[in-house]
């Protein structure tokens, strides 16, 4: 028996990993940050091989990690999330600080940082677990950190297919998603005519979450934070 929803009961945070090597730096979302000795001071990561931060770490030896608090924006998220590093300089969308190695660290919306040199890594298939020894740890400001729960539950946010913790066909559009044709637009509309001062509908990004308030999006459309086009967008009514 294998019972997916099991795997939902599980309890993470919400973490930018990221890091700085001769190639540029590179930061990505993950959920699977964590200490796990205190003597030494030790944490673990584990990122997906086909992420470029999981080049970057292993070219640097060294990582750090920002701790999101409840309050992160999906802007942010959505950012170091769903775009590739290789294509963006994250660190200029956001408040960027360095450690006393010269790695990168988000400074903005995080409640804690952390920053660890590599002292293992192990090959689990998919993602490369790094092992590091904790050499700076701040916090940052008091309020609560972001739990993945929360992410999901209050902020309507979506798993990255990269993800550790990503099971597939969770997070599909449902029927009554854009793109599923006329039909299903006809039966989402409201029965009210739609006012040209206020919005009828919103319309929420099915990969991030990011919401757009608007009754029609334009053609060419694509999510400010993602970056996905109009046809992963879902109706919603107001």
């Amino acid at each position: 028996m294998m019972d997916n929803t099991a795997f939902h009961t599980l309890s993470y945070g919400l973490y930018i990993v990221a890091s700085k090597a001769e190639d540029g730096a590179a930061g990505c979302v993950v959920n699977t940050f964590q200490q796990v000795t205190s003597t030494p001071l030790q944490v673990s990561v584990a990122l997906n091989k086909e992420n470029a931060t999981t080049g970057t770490v292993r070219a640097a030896g060294r990582f750090t990690a920002a701790c999101l608090t409840q309050s992160a924006g999906m802007e942010l998220i959505g950012t170091f999330g769903f775009r590739s590093s290789k294509d963006l300089d994250k660190f200029a969308t956001c408040e960027t600080a360095f450690d006393a190695s010269g790695m990168p660290y988000v400074a903005e919306q995080a409640c804690a940082r952390f920053s660890a040199r590599v002292v293992q890594e192990v090959d689990l298939g998919t993602h490369v677990l790094f092992v590091g020894e904790v050499e700076e740890a701040e916090r940052l400001c008091a309020e609560a950190p972001m739990t993945y729960a929360y992410y999901h539950q209050v902020k309507g946010g979506k798993t990255p297919p990269k993800a550790s913790s990503y099971l597939p066909g969770e997070d599909a559009p449902t029927p009554t998603s854009a793109g599923a044709g006329p039909s299903a637009e006809k039966a989402a509309a409201p029965e009210k005519a739609e006012s040209a001062s206020a919005p009828q509908y919103a319309w929420r990004c099915t990969v991030c979450g990011h919401l757009v308030h608007e009754n029609e999006l334009p053609d060419g459309f694509v999510c400010p934070v993602c970056g996905v086009g109009k046809e992963m967008f879902e109706r919603v009514a107001l």
